[in-house]
Formats: C-alpha cells, structure tokens, sequence
C-alpha cells in the first residue's frame, strides 16, 4: 500500500522533486501536509535553529507556507515570515538575516502549480547534491512511518517585513543618482513584480507606465513567463505606444527580468548578460564573469575585451553559484535571464539587472537600442523544443550526421554541443519532459537558419 500525505502519494514524490526544487500541481502533488513534512526535513537536513519563509501571489502559496513554517517549527527550529515577496527578495533575507530559507513559488508555471525553492544560510542553492536528495528521502520516511518525530522543545513564528530593507540594498549597488529621466513600461504579469517594482523604483527620475501589477496568481492576462513570445506582446505594444524608452517584463515570482527596447524589439538576455558584465568589470577590473553554454559568443567576447575572466558552465543555478562561490566571480548570466551577482550572495535578481540597464540606458543621450548593439553580435535562434520518444537516441543521431564536417568539434559539457567554424549549437534534454533543447548561433542569419533546419529535421525524424 502506498502511503500518502492527503491525496499525495510517496510515489508522486519522483515527479515533484526536481533537480532545483520541488514543484508540481497543486493540491494533487503538493498540498499542505506535505509542505509540512518538507518544513521538518528541511530543518533536520540544514541543522538550522531558525529559517526564513516567503511566498508568492498564488492562492494556493500562504497555507504551504503556513504548512512548512509548522513542520519547522515542529523540529525545534524559528520561522521568521516574510509574506508576500520576490524569489530575490526572499534571497537577500536569507543573505541579510544569515538564515536557511525558503519560497513558495512555481516561478512561471500555470495557475495550478506551486512549489518551493530552498536555500541555506547566505541565500546557498539547495539542489539534489547539497539537500534536496537527503530532503526528499526524509519526507518519504516520514509519509511511510505517518509523521517525524518532533523536538523537545518547539520553535517560535514571528513575521518580518524585509521589502523596504530589500529595495534600499539593491539601490545601494547600482548609481541611478545622475541618470536622465525614462520612461519605463513595467509588465509585472500579474506576478511578484506588482510587489517589488513600485518600492525599488520609487523616487527615481522614471515615468513608470504599470501593466498588470495586481498581484493574482490565477494570472487573467497572460502566463508569467516572459521567455515566450506570446507573453511579451502587450508590452512591447506598449511601449510603442507610450513612445517609452524600454520595457521591462518580470515572471511570476520576479526573478528573472526581460527587456524591451525604445521600438518594442526583445533584447536578448545574452546581450543584456554582456552590457551587465561590462559594468561590474568597470567595477571590479579583471574580475571572472559565469555564463553557461548556451550564452552567445559575445557575452566571453565581452568580459575579455573588458579585461575579465569568463568561465563556462552548465546550465541551472545550482551550477552557477557554485562556480561562483569557487571562483570569487563577480557575475553570472543565463540565457534564460537568470542574472547572478557577487554582491547580491552570489543569488539572482533580475531587479538589479533592470536596474544596471536603466543606469546604463540614463547615463548617455542614445536610444537602447544602439547602447545595447555593439553587444548584439551575432544571429541566434532562441530556444526550440522537440518533443521525442528517445531523446539519448536522437542526439546520437544529430552527432553521427555531424561527425565527418571539416573542423567540427564536440563536448558534453551539458548535453551536445557541435561548434562549427562559424556557428555552433547546443542540444540539451529536459530533465522533466520528454524534449530536446535546441539552440543555434552563427555569425550570419542564412548560416543560422541552416544549421538549425538540419538540426531539426534529424532531431523530428
């Protein structure tokens, strides 16, 4: 017989924890039971005397985080709630306060979804090799053996309010003092950024034209995930019509920020990676800048022509911030635009990266768009998913058809990357569905456009 937490099944627990996090539907994968016994675990894998809690919008988000402060609390540990935050701003209370923390988001996700992302002391990533395995194990114990043991004596709740504190840090890392004034189309979906923006912004030289900043996690005016073209459309009519100087777009638990320029064309997070490594080397000359795989060429191209160190890696978080904390980086970028800070606990905000492009951006007369083209260098393809039966087969597949090419090289890094003389492509599987990632450069857009048919066609046949 299979034991259950509600309707939630120990079975269930394979799906809902992932390589990062644990996230899945709600109440029918998490529900708050569950997050209760996360809570203790996660209080019994860190060894942690207190924690700090923070949720986002969606409905479903206050009980979990009532759910796992209860577990914790259980176990003999504090909880400190923050309510109503930004993944990044849970992130600088963990760094701020020196606490374990965690968020209850599913960043992105539908409406149906929730999850939690959890870090130690010092905003560390907890991922499948620094806790989560140990995590889950301890949640499935219990669900078999009915409930954990609790601690002599419990722990305390009290709720704190950090987003003043939060706002004030991040301004104290970006000079906005002598930008000229912008006008600034912010599309919050419905997400965190309804939270955030209004505290971090206010009081600086911007006309900020607010789109969908009520916080409602049943997301009425389009899915919070800025990555998909179709979400950004509203924005980018926006900031045509309001003849503004950018737009700026944030998912739902307003980690990672998007970029609109003067004429509502996206700038890619590659570029907006290159523009923010080249202000914090300015700052920190000859600094070490992360970017994983699937960054353009620009971005090393960039940090070396600044005089920095870039370092490659895979992609995720997790992998980030390690190589940070290892390196003493000053900043890492994603694709995805995950952007990571030094001095932000090596963690990612995607606030402090809309605010080095508004000082960037006020700090010289011209349009973003020509700031920002001497680090758009090159014709990407963004990312296509495949949906496949076999995707270890269908990559071995794309590498044979690729092995005879005249100076064609390989790696694994993560996944399959084919560099060719001018372009390159990275071949990644997802780890939850079954899909293949692909994404192509060249150095010009008919190359690209080729390499990525041939990809394609063997990669769908």
């Amino acid at each position: 017989m299979t034991a259950t937490s509600g309707g939630v099944a120990v079975a269930d627990l394979s799906q809902l924890v992932k390589a990062y996090d644990v996230r899945g539907l709600y109440p029918d994968q998490l529900d708050d039971r569950l997050a209760e016994l996360f809570g203790a675990a996660f209080v019994q894998v860190t060894g942690a005397e207190a924690i700090v809690i923070g949720h986002d919008m969606r409905p479903s988000s206050p009980g979990l985080a009532s759910g796992f402060a209860r577990g914790a609390v259980s176990r003999g540990a504090d909880a400190t709630i923050i309510g109503l935050c930004s993944t990044d701003q849970l992130y600088y209370a963990s760094g701020k306060l020196d606490l374990p923390g965690a968020m209850f988001t599913a960043s992105h996700n539908p409406a149906r979804y929730n999850g939690i992302k959890m870090c130690r002391a010092g905003a560390a990533p907890v991922g499948q090799d620094t806790g989560l395995a140990e995590i889950r194990t301890l949640v499935e114990e219990w669900l078999e053996a009915g409930a954990p043991p609790s601690a002599t004596r419990p722990g305390t709740t009290s709720s704190r309010d950090t987003l003043t504190d939060y706002a004030a840090h991040l301004l104290s890392l970006v000079d906005l003092s002598a930008i000229r004034p912008l006008k600034v189309v912010v599309d919050a979906g419905n997400g965190m950024g309804g939270h955030t923006v209004p505290t971090v912004l206010a009081g600086l030289p911007l006309d900020v034209v607010p789109m969908y900043f009520e916080l409602d996690g049943t997301f009425p005016n389009h899915e919070a995930n800025p990555l998909d073209p179709k979400n950004i459309v509203d924005l980018q009519a926006r900031v045509r019509a309001e003849s503004a100087d950018l737009g700026l777009a944030f998912d739902g638990d307003a980690d990672r920020c998007f970029v609109v320029d003067e004429r509502g064309e996206g700038v890619s997070p590659s570029v907006i990676t290159a523009l923010v490594a080249a202000r914090e080397l300015a700052k920190h000359p000859g600094g070490t800048v992360i970017h994983n795989l699937i960054t353009s060429w620009s971005v090393p191209e960039v940090v070396r022509e600044q005089g920095g160190t870039p370092v490659r890696t895979r992609v995720g978080h997790s992998f980030i911030k390690q190589e940070m904390a290892e390196t003493g980086a000053i900043f890492g970028g994603e694709h995805s635009a995950h952007y990571y800070f030094r001095d932000f606990w090596n963690a990612d905000t995607g606030m402090l990266a809309a605010l080095h492009v508004l000082a960037a951006l006020g700090g010289q007369d011209g349009p973003l768009s020509e700031l920002v083209s001497s680090y758009d260098r090159y014709a990407g393809s963004g990312e296509i998913n495949s949906t496949v039966d076999d995707q270890s087969a269908r990559t071995a597949a794309v590498r044979e058809a690729f092995a005879d090419r005249e100076g064609v090289t390989f790696d694994e890094l993560d996944g399959l990357t084919v560099t060719g003389r001018d372009w390159w492509f990275n071949l990644r599987a997802s780890n939850t569905e079954p899909l293949l990632r692909l994404n192509v450069e060249a150095r010009e857009e008919a190359t690209m456009a080729k390499i990525r048919d041939e990809a394609l066609a063997l990669i769908r046949t």
